[in-house]
C-alpha cells in the first residue's frame, strides 16, 4: 500500500521490525481497553443514570470514536512511536507545548493507576482478605513498584494472554445475564430504568465522563506504529474495530449488572461485577471471579505505572526533566529514580481520592490532549506524505474536539477536587520543565519518539 516504504518488514536505516499484523493489533486494542474500568466503575456509573447504565456506555463510544478517527488518520500519516506527543511536535513545533503533552498523558497513567489500586483494595481483594480499601490499595501499588523495579519484559503475547483472561471474565458475567433472562431471574426492566439524580442531560453526561474511562487505552496502541505491517490500512480497523467490540461487551456487561442487581447495591459496591456473580442463577466460585477481576485490574496498573516512569526516564535522557530522574539501577536497569517520582505521586492520589474521582481525572486530562490531537489533524492537513493513509471527514476531528472540551467542562457533574487535582499535576510539569530551565538550560527542540525510554 505505501509508496514510501511504510509497509516494509524492516525500514531500510534500521529500526523496529513491522512483524504485528491486523489481528494482533485489533486484540492489542481490545486488551488495552478492557481492565480496569468496566470491573469497578459500572456502579459509579449507575450512580449517575439509575439501571440505564448501557446509555452512558453507548455515548462515550461515540465520543471516544470521534477522536479515534483523529488518530487513525495521524497514525497512517506518521507511523511512528510517541502518539500525542508526536502530532503535537509536528503540528506546532513548540518544545513547551510538546512536552506538557506528553506530561499530561504520563500524568493521566499514574491517576489511572490511582483508580485502579483503589479497585485492587476494594470487594475483589476483600474475597481473600479484609483490609481498609487504602491500606489494599497502598500494599499493591508496593508490589507494582517492586515489579517495575525488578525489570519487567513486555510482549505482544503477554498481553493477548491478559486480554483472554480478562475478557473470560466478562464472559463469564455475559453467560450469567443469558441464563438469568432465559431463567427469567432479575428484572430486565430494570436496564431501562433511567433515573438520573441531576436531570436527563447532565446524568447522561456525568455517566458519560465516568464510562469514558473505560474505553481509554485505545489511544496508546498508536505507539505499535513502528513494528505494524501496514500502519496506514491496519490502525482504522483496529482502532474502530477494537472500540465496537469492546462497547458492545460493556454493553451486554451493564445490561447483565443492572438486571440481576438492584441500583442501590452496584452504586455502594467497589466490586460491583462481583456483585453479579453472587447472585447468579448457576454456581460460579466468587473468588474466582475476585481473582480474574484482580488480574485485570491489576493489569491496568501495572501498565499505567510502567509507562509513566518510562516517559519520566524518555524526558530525562532527552535533558527536559532534570537529569536526576534519568539514574537507572546498576544492577536491574531500570529507570529507579523515575520509578519513585511516579510511584509518590501515585501514592497521594491514592490517599486523597477515591476510584470515581481519580478515574474523572485521568479522564479531564485525557480530554485535553484528546481534544489537542483533533486540533493537530487539522493543522497537519497542510502537510503531505508520500503514501496513502485514512482520512477522516473533516467533521469528525472538528466535533471530536468540541466534544473533549465540552466533556471537560464542570457540567458534567465533576467536582472541584478534579480540577484542583488536575491542576496540581499539571502544575508539578511546569515546576519540572523551569527548574530543568536552570540546571541544564535546556531551550532546543526534542525528539518525542525517543519518550518512551
Amino acid at each position: 500500500m505505501s509508496e514510501a516504504g511504510v509497509d516494509a518488514p524492516r525500514p531500510a536505516g534500521g529500526g523496529l521490525r513491522r512483524v504485528i499484523g491486523r489481528k494482533v493489533l485489533v486484540l492489542f486494542v481490545i486488551g488495552d481497553i478492557l481492565g480496569a474500568g468496566i470491573y469497578a466503575l459500572v456502579g459509579q456509573v449507575a450512580g449517575e443514570v439509575g439501571g440505564a447504565v448501557w446509555l452512558p456506555f453507548l455515548v462515550a463510544f461515540v465520543l471516544a470514536a470521534l477522536t479515534a478517527t483523529a488518530y487513525a488518520e495521524l497514525v497512517g500519516k506518521y507511523p511512528r512511536a510517541a502518539g500525542a506527543a508526536l502530532y503535537t511536535n509536528k503540528a506546532f513545533g513548540i518544545p513547551f507545548v510538546t512536552f506538557m503533552v506528553a506530561f499530561t498523558v504520563m500524568m493521566s497513567g499514574i491517576t489511572s493507576a490511582g483508580a485502579a489500586a483503589r479497585a485492587f483494595g476494594g470487594e475483589y481483594l476483600a474475597e481473600f482478605v479484609a483490609l481498609p480499601t487504602l491500606l489494599g490499595a497502598l500494599i499493591f501499588l508496593a508490589l507494582v513498584t517492586l515489579v517495575n523495579v525488578a525489570g519487567i519484559s513486555e510482549s505482544i503475547k503477554v498481553n493477548v494472554a491478559l486480554t483472554a483472561i480478562e475478557a473470560f471474565g466478562l464472559l463469564v458475567i455475559m453467560v450469567i445475564g443469558v441464563v438469568g433472562l432465559l431463567a427469567g431471574d432479575g428484572d430486565p426492566g430494570r436496564a431501562l430504568d433511567f433515573d438520573p439524580q441531576n436531570g436527563a442531560f447532565l446524568g447522561v453526561l456525568g455517566g458519560a465522563a465516568l464510562a469514558f474511562y473505560a474505553l481509554i487505552g485505545f489511544e496508546d496502541s498508536v505507539n505499535l506504529a513502528e513494528e505494524t505491517r501496514d500502519p496506514s490500512r491496519d490502525f482504522p480497523v483496529a482502532l474502530f474495530g477494537g472500540l465496537a467490540v469492546t462497547v458492545t461487551i460493556y454493553i451486554a456487561v451493564a445490561f447483565t449488572a443492572t438486571m440481576l442487581v438492584d441500583t442501590e447495591t452496584l452504586r455502594t459496591s467497589t466490586g460491583p461485577l462481583l456483585e453479579v456473580v453472587r447472585v447468579a442463577g448457576f454456581s460460579f466460585p466468587p473468588k474466582l471471579f475476585a481473582l480474574i477481576a484482580l488480574l485485570a485490574v491489576g493489569n491496568t496498573a501495572l501498565i499505567n505505572m510502567i509507562m509513566a516512569s518510562r516517559l519520566v526516564y524518555g524526558m530525562a535522557r532527552e535533558r527536559i526533566v532534570p537529569p536526576v530522574f534519568g539514574y537507572v539501577h546498576p544492577g536491574r536497569g531500570t529507570p529507579w529514580a523515575a520509578i519513585a517520582f511516579t510511584v509518590a505521586i501515585a501514592v497521594v492520589l491514592v490517599s486523597t481520592g477515591d476510584i470515581g474521582d481519580l478515574a474523572d481525572t485521568t479522564v479531564l486530562l485525557l480530554l485535553c490532549v484528546f481534544a489537542l490531537v483533533n486540533v493537530c489533524v487539522l493543522v497537519l492537513r497542510r502537510e503531505r506524505v508520500g503514501h496513502r493513509h485514512f482520512r477522516a471527514p473533516t467533521w469528525m476531528p472538528v466535533l471530536g474536539a468540541a466534544s473533549c472540551l465540552f466533556l471537560a467542562m464542570p457540567i458534567t457533574g465533576r467536582g472541584a477536587e478534579v480540577y484542583l487535582r488536575a491542576a496540581i499535576l499539571l502544575v508539578i510539569g511546569l515546576a519540572l520543565w523551569f527548574v530543568n530551565r536552570l540546571i541544564v538550560g535546556r531551550t532546543g527542540s526534542f525528539d518525542p519518539s525517543r519518550l518512551d525510554g
